[in-house]
């Protein structure tokens, strides 16, 4: 029997007993639900030139730090009749390189980008079980599951981004006659090279640790490298660091400098001052000793640099300097983690496009924190190093936007500047343009920057000139842009170009992380000011904080406590009379209380907690029970009525979203 292309096919029963492994009969097993059989015809279909531009777009970081590791690989499996691919977190196949004999054959099973080998599309092959399986597969002759692939060995390793999720997979593939078993060893080497790099590149300016039980790994691809922040807070470790420590990257982010090293980060400094060795000894967790290499790293330098000169000469491939300021470290992502299932949804989804230029909308209430998100986005993106640019699409004049964005050329209108204005897209070149409130962008403008994603080419006002650009895209808004398309107020083809990954903010008062976000902005406040007192809030006026419903967000509580600080006694807590007026309004609307003037404030704590119970059994009874309802109405969170009812007050059972 033969299939559609003339392999002979031997049928499965027949084939020697031994040669299916578990892994590829589970493999077999999901190739047959997927409806293939071994004598079909292979999936040979390409994507088009422009969709595979575009996937190799999203992947750019990734075959960036790849393609120079694959050339590498591929001069030490050279006249092998073998090549080298790398394929997307789908199987798609974004490069590859090999021997030119073998790649002839090679084009004619579609093994060149654009082909996609998902197991769904090829049946049992290295690169899709390898996905599938999300570990190191050979998958030899016979093992394919479709015929026309079975002259192939392949080898496949999938890649983990510095989060440990998917991204790829790197796989050597030959003719099955000249299988090496080194090969799956080098592609391994390989792939751990690449997530390195990965690595340091996105943890560019973070407090490093390389470590490993033999000096002599040090610098080598066996050696751990855990990357924390500069206060001690675990961002993430490589695969040699998880063996070293013997936890997975789920486990260790739990864990924090002192947990896992056994010191502070103000203790680790103190050691660098005074070690004179290139290594410190240092003590893990399960009480191995290991021998570290201790980077604090930054895009530039500062004047109080340290270690001092004369001890950086005596460790010269070291590059020191002081840890990050607060406010750079506050503007990440593991720092707007505070607790809250939806903002630690948000995080999670976000991690996994940071890199992958995939453009990022941001949608929310007005103040819920957006910019800082973006920022956040930038900063924890191997674009750091680059310029973070905002511009508000609806604070700046429509008649001033385009050369706002596009800059321009000297003499291009009347009262434009000498030498012309670079335009904020060019300014953000190499690093982040953050695009606020989008949805007020006029409409004709929308035409020129859909063509500037799409061609990465700018032409400033007056100029005939095209710019080759290279930006991030991240934008934020407030209104709904679905039925702006409706209206013909927005571009549907720019909505989708824009919208790549959506994600929204809460509302502040749906968060359930109140509490900790105050302490954290008064932590901040306390920081910036080194004269005053520590900040607290007092447990009456955390209550009320509690029971306010913040229309304006992040934004209004922001300004609440810039003023309430200002007015705190020496004792540094806030209490009811540090508050501005307006804010016991904002409460008093919150909770439906009376707006009689027999009712002013000030109140007391138990009054106020009288009003909000009332206010919300009544909106509780009103619709039928229903807490979600209930909390529509009154503006307040689902656990705000909870805390203010009695179990039995409440029918949990008719509690729906």
């Amino acid at each position: 029997m033969r299939d559609d292309v003339g392999h002979a096919v031997t049928p499965m029963a027949t084939r020697e007993a031994g040669w299916l492994t578990p892994s590829i009969q589970k493999s077999h097993e999901r190739s047959e639900t997927f409806g293939l059989s071994a004598a079909m015809r292979p999936d040979y279909d390409v994507l088009p030139a422009a969709e595979l531009t575009l996937k190799l777009e999203q992947s750019r970081v990734l075959c960036a730090h790849a393609t120079p590791v694959m050339e590498t690989l591929h001069e030490q499996i050279v006249n092998t009749q073998s090549m080298i691919v790398l394929t997307d977190a789908e199987g798609l196949i974004l490069h590859s390189i090999g021997d030119d004999d073998f790649l002839r054959r090679a084009e004619k099973v579609a093994l060149r980008p654009g082909a996609n080998w998902a197991e769904d599309r090829q049946g049992t092959n290295a690169i899709g079980t390898a996905l599938a399986e999300r570990c190191p597969t050979v998958v030899h002759g016979e093992q394919h599951y479709l015929a026309a692939n079975r002259f192939l060995t392949c080898s496949s390793v999938p890649i983990l981004d510095p989060y440990g999720d998917l991204i790829g997979v790197l796989d050597v593939t030959g003719d099955h006659r000249s299988y090496h078993q080194h090969t799956l060893a080098l592609a391994k080497m390989s792939v751990q090279m690449i997530e390195n790099h990965l690595f340091t590149n996105t943890f560019r300016e973070t407090l490093q640790i390389a470590f490993h039980g033999r000096p002599e790994f040090l610098g080598t691809l066996m050696e751990g490298i855990v990357a924390f922040t500069c206060d001690g807070r675990f961002l993430s470790a490589n695969r040699s660091a998880q063996f070293q420590l013997g936890l997975p990257l789920t486990s260790l982010r739990a864990h924090t400098l002192s947990s896992l090293f056994g010191l502070t980060s103000a203790q680790l400094i103190d050691r660098l001052r005074v070690s004179r060795d290139q290594h410190l000894s240092l003590n893990l967790s399960n009480g191995a000793v290991v021998c570290a290499h201790v980077e604090f790293r930054r895009a530039t330098r500062t004047n109080d640099a340290w270690p001092p000169e004369e001890h950086r000469e005596s460790r010269p491939s070291q590059r020191m300097a002081s840890p990050p300021p607060a406010a750079s470290v506050l503007s990440r992502l593991s720092y707007l983690d505070t607790g809250d299932p939806q903002i630690a949804a948000v995080i999670a989804k976000v991690r996994k496009v940071i890199g992958k230029d995939i453009p990022i909308l941001i949608t929310g209430e007005t103040g819920t924190g957006k910019e800082l998100l973006a920022q956040a986005i930038h900063n924890d993106s191997p674009r750091r190093s680059g310029a973070f640019v905002a511009v508000n699409c609806a604070s700046i004049p429509e008649t001033l936007i385009e050369s706002e964005l596009f800059g321009y050329e000297e003499g291009a209108f009347t009262g434009a500047r000498r030498k012309g204005a670079v335009g904020k897209l060019l300014q953000a070149n190499g690093g982040t343009l953050f695009l606020d409130e989008i949805g007020d962008m006029p409409y004709p403008l929308q035409v020129r920057l859909l063509r500037v994603l799409q061609e990465r080419l700018i032409n400033p006002l007056g100029s005939s000139k095209s710019i080759p650009v290279d930006i991030a895209i991240i934008c934020a808004t407030h209104r709904d842009l679905r039925d702006m398309i409706v209206q013909n107020r927005f571009r549907e083809d720019l909505y989708y170009r824009l919208n790549g990954l959506v994600v929204k903010l809460p509302p502040l008062r749906e968060r359930t992380d109140l509490s900790a976000v105050i302490q954290k902005m008064l932590q901040s406040a306390s920081s910036e000011s080194a004269d005053g007192p520590r900040l607290s809030v007092a447990d009456e006026v955390m209550a009320l904080f509690e029971q306010c419903a913040w229309p304006g967000n992040f934004r209004q509580l922001s300004n609440l406590l810039r003023t309430a600080a200002a007015m705190v006694d020496a004792d540094g807590q806030l209490r009811r009379e540090h508050l501005p007026d307006d804010f016991f309004d904002d409460v008093r609307g919150t909770t439906a209380a009376p707006a009689s003037t027999t009712e002013t404030l000030p109140l007391s704590s138990g009054r106020l907690e009288d009003v909000a119970a009332n206010a919300i059994a009544k909106a509780v009874a009103q619709h039928g029970g229903n807490v979600s309802a209930a909390a529509r109405a009154l503006g307040v969170s689902r656990n705000t009525i909870y805390r203010k009812l009695p179990p039995q007050g409440v029918d949990s059972a008719d509690d729906t979203v």
